[in-house]
C-alpha cells in the first residue's frame, strides 16, 4: 500500500535485516532507495516521518533561532558559547540524518556509518553540553576547573567509544553512565554551596538528564508499541516519545546554560 504517492512499503519480514530493530513497528518500512529517493521520503508516509520530523523541524530552530538567545556580548570566554551551539546541533543533525538516510542502497554499511553519526551527535550533547556547566560550577577556581574540563573530555572520549561500538541500545544507553555521574558530581557541589552558577539553573540540569534518561528508558524498553505490536508503527512508537524527550530536555539544557552564561558575565570572583 502507497501513501501520497510513496513507493510500496513493506512489513517487517520483508525490509532489510538491518532494518529490523524493532519487531514491534510491523509495517510502514521504506524500501531501499537512491540518496534522492531518501529525500522524497520527506514527502509521503511510512514509519520513519515522525522520526525524521521530531528531530528535524526543532533542528531549524537550533540552527536559526539559538544563536539569537546566547549572549555573546556578555561572554568574556566565547567558546561557552560556541560549545553550548553545537551541543544542541549536533545530536538532532545527526539523528535527522540517520533516520531519513537509514533505507539507503549502500546496504549495512551506509546503516552503520549513519548510526555512528547519530551516536556521535548524543555523545556531543552530553560532552560539550557539559563544559559551560562545569566552567560556571569552577568558575572562581581556575586550577580545579581545568582538571575538570580535561577528566570530563577523556571521559567522554572513553564514551564516544563504547556508544559506537554498542551492540545494543541498552549497552548504548550505558556508554553515558559515566558522564551522567560526573556531571551529578558537579550538581552536588551547587547543591551544597560548594559550586558557583545561577541560583535557577542546577533545576534545569536537573531536570534536562532526568528527561534524557526517562527517553532512553522508554526507547529500550519499546513502550508502547510492545503492548500493542502494530498499533504504534507510524505515530507516538517508542523512538518517536524519546525525540519528544530529548528535545524538552535540549531546552532545559540552554535555558539552564544561558542562565549561568548571563551569571558569569556579571559575576566577579572573590580577591585571594
Amino acid at each position: 500500500m502507497a501513501f501520497l504517492g510513496g513507493p510500496r512499503l513493506l512489513d517487517w519480514a520483508s525490509s532489510p535485516p538491518h532494518l529490523q530493530f524493532n519487531r514491534f513497528v510491523l509495517t510502514g518500512y521504506r524500501p531501499i532507495s537512491t540518496g534522492s529517493g531518501c529525500l522524497r521520503s520527506l514527502f509521503y508516509l511510512h514509519n520513519e516521518l515522525g522520526n525524521i520530523y521530531t528531530h528535524g523541524i526543532p533542528l531549524l530552530g537550533c540552527l536559526f533561532v539559538l544563536p539569537l538567545t546566547i549572549p555573546w556580548t556578555r561572554l568574556s570566554v566565547s567558546w561557552l558559547g560556541i560549545a553550548h551551539y553545537l551541543a544542541c546541533v549536533f545530536p538532532q543533525l545527526g539523528s535527522v540524518l540517520y533516520h531519513l538516510f537509514m533505507n539507503h542502497e549502500g546496504g549495512p554499511a551506509v546503516y552503520h556509518t549513519l548510526l555512528t553519526l547519530d551516536m556521535c551527535g548524543v555523545c556531543m550533547v552530553n560532552t560539550l553540553g557539559a563544559l559551560p556547566i562545569i566552567y560556571c560550577t569552577l568558575a572562581c577556581t581556575p586550577i580545579p576547573r581545568t582538571a575538570a574540563l580535561l577528566a570530563y573530555t577523556g571521559l567522554s572520549s572513553y564514551g564516544i567509544f563504547c556508544a559506537v561500538t554498542a551492540s545494543s541500545s541498552v549497552r548504548r544507553l550505558r556508554a553515558f553512565a559515566w558522564q551522567a555521574l560526573f556531571r551529578f558530581f558537579f550538581f552536588y557541589l551547587r547543591w551544597v554551596g560548594l559550586g558557583t552558577g545561577h541560583p535557577s539553573s542546577l533545576r534545569s540540569y536537573l531536570i534536562m538528564d532526568g528527561l534524557a534518561f526517562l527517553g532512553g528508558v522508554i526507547n529500550i524498553s519499546r513502550v508502547p508499541e510492545r503492548w500493542k505490536p502494530g498499533r504504534f508503527d507510524y505515530w507516538f512508537n517508542s523512538h518517536q516519545i524519546m525525540h519528544v524527550l530529548v528535545v524538552v530536555s535540549i531546552l532545559y539544557l540552554h535555558w539552564g546554560v544561558v542562565a549561568d552564561l548571563q551569571w558569569i558575565g556579571n559575576h566577579a570572583c572573590p580577591m585571594e
